[in-house]
């Protein structure tokens, strides 16, 4: 597993981990969509909606937003805004591929309740 820091100046005692193997999943899907890792990456947030109360949001963007915590993992970034950062620091993003389904999974300690999906907490 890799963790990183922010690069902005007031990091906080806990950030975003992310383990390797999605490192290798976000790098390869990123090529694929064409984003070039100096300038996009990863964005994870987290929106209201779903069987919990909160949905996990995943996607690619070009760039970080004004307000945006980045984290650096070798050459993949990860984007989250200040709102979702409340309820993502400490969070682990893996990546798990098995017989009956692939994709990345959010190990959350702040989640109190999850949903079977998997998609869905609340905190």
């Amino acid at each position: 597993m890799t963790t990183a820091t922010e690069t902005t100046p007031q990091a906080p005692a806990k950030g975003i981990n992310v383990t390797e193997k999605a490192i290798a999943k976000i790098r390869s899907a990123m090529a694929k969509e064409g984003i070039s890792p100096e300038q996009g990456g990863l964005r994870l947030g987290v929106q209201g909606g779903g069987c919990s109360g909160l949905s996990y949001n995943i996607r690619f963007d070009t760039q970080p937003r004004e307000r945006d915590r980045i984290f650096q993992f070798g050459d993949v970034r990860v984007f989250v805004d200040p709102k979702s950062f409340i309820y993502l620091h400490g969070m682990t993003l893996d990546y798990q591929e098995t017989l009956m389904q692939q994709g990345f999974v959010f190990i959350n300690p702040q989640a109190t309740k999850s949903c079977g999906c998997g998609s869905s907490f609340s905190a």
